[in-house]
């Protein structure tokens, strides 16, 4: 699992990117990612859900990775959901982003215990599990403290949630590095 991971480092990094511009589109332009909150979310969780499914289907032979698969079969459920119903109320998205987040949040500290077991660094993960508990909690407990202040609530979380994967994909990539193009396995010089 962690050879295979390392080689797919960049997947995970992506992943941190399209969190991080987003998370600055939310940040800068709250008013227009207001008007288009359901159609960014559903792209973003619709992307990351394919990310996270293509991940852990690449991977499934060496080590199943149950919780990343249901991770991104609910990423992909929920963005479908925001992107063919564009009229859902403000206080419903809130919601579905709540428990999205929460979903993701248990998800990425199940995975970030599992890489325990195989490398350091795997903190990276739990804290974009608990930074995404928090932000689910918070938008649960005060869904309607203004449309504007969620816009910008959204855009921290996803900022700091692509920070973390960020981090996590560049700390295998060294990882992928150290371990050379065979992944850490052995080939023999014919």
């Amino acid at each position: 699992m962690l050879a295979a991971a390392a080689r797919n480092w960049w997947a995970i990094a992506l992943r941190g990117v399209l969190a991080i511009l987003f998370g600055l589109v939310a940040i800068f332009w709250p008013l227009a990612a207001l008007a288009a909150l359901v159609l960014v979310f559903g792209v973003w969780a619709l992307i990351d859900g394919i990310f996270a499914v293509v991940d852990a289907v690449l991977h499934w032979r060496r080590s199943p990775r149950w919780a990343l698969l249901v991770e991104g079969v609910l990423g992909i459920i929920l963005g479908v959901i925001a992107l063919l119903s564009p009229m859902i109320a403000v206080l419903a998205t809130v919601y579905v982003i709540a428990a999205w987040a929460l979903v993701t949040g248990v998800l990425e500290i199940v995975n970030g215990i599992r890489l325990r077991k195989e490398i350091q660094g795997e903190l990276w993960m739990i804290l974009s599990g608990a930074i995404s508990i928090l932000f689910g909690l918070a938008l649960t407990f005060w869904p309607l403290s203004g449309a504007l202040a969620v816009t910008w609530l959204i855009g921290i979380y996803a900022l700091v949630f692509g920070i973390f994967l960020l981090i996590l994909g560049f700390r295998l990539k060294g990882l992928h590095e150290r371990l050379g193009p065979a992944g850490g396995t052995q080939r023999s010089a014919a």
